[in-house]
């Protein structure tokens, strides 16, 4: 059975990634990209689906023993696990090689720190999301082959391995000081075996690996009182970052619930165009300029010559089409199904990505990114695209699967679209028609604030004529659609805070309603959303409650598990992290909170200093 959320690791190699569990089991494993099919998917599933654990044999007639200690090596996605038995201490270090051939390699690496342990290793490969028994083989140079199909995977190991019950098994006795690796390896079927690395060159990409993590963090600008859970988001949000194709997915996984048995279970694979934003604004503050280059890349790439259709998810290459099925014979994380991959939302309209994108582009020339006259086309089309169909209704920031609607979340990021490209053009930055933009932003905002607000209750709703709030109208300040200190913002936070928080404090994304379907169509309810409590905190922080705003972010990173990662949710009645792991948007409002709360610590010593 797959353990709870919070107690997977994070493992990868920034092309593809891994979740390695408490008890030494790799319960999720896509191979060769974050988003192939899983060759490991007990998470989803059970055991027969596909796991690959090693840690120390089991003693006594329990399970398989949780380790006693984890955590990163240092600033990086190298795992460290240890486990005290009877007889000696156990070490355990994951990680993946980058690809400095193209292929993808997950490292394991046993180790007897004192004493004497009797390792275990017990790999079972099961294809095509834990549905295929792959055809398992040994060649002559004492390798295990497993094949199905196109695709193959092989073990390397020094110690001796047997096949039983349909795993390939390995135990080993290591004295003091004595290590055994492992090594998988993805290649196609069609192909040659890869190379057989020995431990010596596994070591020795161990040593690799660490280096380029150090190095990579060395670039980080930030130096608060948050730095280690600032490095942890960005080193996770890092790994969701493809360095071939600049894409960045929302999360590693699918299909883990929002709700324990519910239904509201998504594949979030892929690259939003919103969370790869959000999150490119997070690494642009930190002093990550590649990554934006490589993001805008992607991006012109996506698009090519069609910005009057853009979609809200593009695959990680930038593939359009990303049909939505799901996989029966997978009972669902804890019995949470359907699972699903791929994800039908790829077709909504949803307005806000036009901020999102543009918004993007002027914080990324603000941060000394260069000039690019196919960025400058595409603005322009971009805009077109506001100017014509900012007025539509959509499916809103959340993707609401119920009827479009006219959110106001939606047109406060087609302000931003408007807004952000007249900056540009005054900034030197891009050309374009600018007064025409003007009188567009102009026209958007009034739109804004006398349909969108509710001058009874005193706050903005989450779409016309609504009565109902939506935390993604804690936005409002922070895109500088009206300043932090207007009424009308102050009395907006307040009710969103007041009406869409949990018992202890966090917040939902908007009400749901059981059974019912409310009005994102769906029957069931949520976790609280956890970047919807970031964004509290710099509002909070903006409005000039700074204590209320650090009270709130240390409680969310408490939210943290054992080595700092953040689903996309959290259960504030069964107190667990919920949804898919670890999640982009929740790792980007640790470094966006952190970030805020240092800049509400500067405008208030300089305010303190002028009043002296």
């Amino acid at each position: 059975m797959a353990g709870r959320i919070e107690d997977y690791a994070l493992i990868g190699d920034l092309q593809t990634a891994s979740l390695v569990g408490r008890d030494g089991a790799i319960d999720w494993l896509c191979l060769p990209r974050l988003d192939s099919e899983a060759v490991c998917a007990a998470l989803l599933g059970t055991g027969e689906n596909g796991f690959w654990r090693i840690g120390p044999a089991a003693w006594g007639s329990g399970p398989s023993p949780a380790a006693d200690r984890r955590s990163y090596r240092g600033d990086s996605l190298i795992l460290e696990s240890e486990w005290d038995t009877p007889t000696g201490t156990l070490l355990v270090t994951d990680f993946m090689a980058l690809r400095e051939d193209g292929t993808p390699r997950l490292m394991r690496v046993a180790e007897a720190v004192t004493g004497t342990v009797i390792v275990d290793s017990t790999l079972c490969l099961r294809f095509d999301y834990g549905k295929v028994v792959p055809w398992v083989h040994k060649t002559d140079d004492h390798r295990t082959c497993a094949i199905a199909g196109p695709d193959a995977v092989w073990l390397d190991t020094e110690g001796e391995t047997h096949g039983e019950s349909l795993t390939t098994r390995s135990q080993i006795t290591l004295a003091e000081g004595e290590r055994m690796t492992f090594t998988l390896t993805w290649q196609p079927s069609y192909e040659e075996a890869p190379e057989k690395l020995g431990t010596e060159q596994v070591l020795q990409t161990l040593e690799d690996t660490e280096k380029f993590w150090a190095d990579w963090v060395s670039r980080c600008t930030y130096n608060g009182p948050y730095r280690a859970a600032v490095i942890r988001s960005l080193i996770t949000l890092k790994a969701l970052t493809n360095p071939l194709t600049g894409g960045i997915a929302a999360a590693a996984t699918t299909s883990l619930p929002e709700e324990i048995g519910g239904v509201r279970n998504w594949d979030y694979r892929y690259v939003w165009i919103r969370d790869a934003a959000k999150i490119l604004s997070s690494f642009l503050r930190a002093g990550y300029l590649d990554e934006a280059r490589a993001w805008r890349k992607w991006l012109l790439r996506a698009v090519a010559g069609d910005p009057e259709n853009l979609q809200i998810m593009y695959g990680i290459a930038g593939e359009r089409e990303m049909p939505e099925t799901t996989l029966d014979w997978l009972v669902g994380y804890e019995g949470s199904g359907p699972v699903r991959i791929g994800n039908g939302a790829a077709g909504q309209r949803q307005l806000d990505v036009y901020g999102e994108v543009i918004g993007t582009l002027h914080l990324a020339a603000q941060c000394g990114l260069e000039h690019d006259e196919t960025s400058n086309t595409l603005l322009i089309e971009l805009v077109q695209s506001v100017e014509m169909h900012w007025g539509d209704p959509d499916a809103g920031i959340w993707e609401v699967r119920g009827p479009a609607r006219h959110f106001v979340h939606s047109k406060v990021m087609a302000w931003v679209a408007v807004d952000r490209a007249v900056k540009l053009v005054e900034d030197g930055h891009a050309d374009g028609p600018v007064e025409q933009w003007r009188q567009l932003r102009d026209t958007i905002h009034q739109d804004i604030c006398t349909n969108g607000y509710d001058a009874e209750r005193n706050t903005f709703t989450q779409f016309y004529g609504s009565q109902e709030l939506d935390a993604a109208l804690l936005l409002i300040p922070q895109v500088d659609f009206l300043p932090a200190d207007d009424k009308r913002v102050i009395d907006t936070i307040e009710a969103v805070q007041r009406e869409l928080s949990t018992p202890d404090g966090l917040l939902l994304r908007y009400p749901t309603s059981g059974d019912d379907p409310g009005v994102d169509g769906l029957p069931g309810d949520e976790g609280a959303f956890l970047v919807c409590a970031f964004w509290l905190v710099k509002d909070l922080a903006m409005i000039g409650r700074h204590d209320d705003a650090r009270t709130l972010f240390e409680r969310l990173l408490n939210l943290s598990n054992d080595v700092g990662l953040l689903a996309e949710e959290w259960d504030p009645n069964l107190r667990r992290q919920l949804g898919n792991f670890p999640q982009g948007f929740s790792h980007k409002g640790v470094v966006e909170g952190a970030l805020e709360l240092e800049r509400g610590e500067q405008r208030a010593s300089l305010l303190a200093g002028a009043s002296r």
